[in-house]
């Protein structure tokens, strides 16, 4: 007999609810003492100040950040480089411009 043939027999062979039973406590077994209450304390005790400490740090990098000035212009021919306009706009600014932040290629807009 080959390998696919027993596999075929076996998953024939085996009624549904056998298959798919679980012994022990677990979240879908249907006992008292289900996993749904670690995840749900897992939730509440590690992810929600796992989140909270994801964004107190890029909150203070932002602040961080906006104290120092701007890096000093520099026209490097390598860099942004044009070789057709963009669609929308004036066509020299790309779709997320930050005027303070992105030169154009001839320098900064203020």
């Amino acid at each position: 007999m080959s390998l696919a043939n027993i596999l075929i027999r076996r998953s024939f062979s085996l009624n549904p609810v056998s298959r798919f039973s679980v012994s022990g406590p677990s979240a879908i077994s249907g006992h008292e003492a289900g996993g749904y209450k670690v995840w749900k304390k897992l939730s509440f005790f590690v992810a929600l100040p796992a989140v909270g400490l994801c964004m107190l740090n890029a909150y203070l990098k932002h602040q961080e950040e906006h104290g120092h000035p701007r890096p000093e212009f520099v026209p490097y021919e390598h860099m942004r480089i044009r070789t057709k306009r963009f669609p929308w706009g004036d066509g020299k600014k790309s779709l997320f411009h930050n005027s303070h932040t992105n030169p154009l290629p001839d320098g900064y807009e203020d």
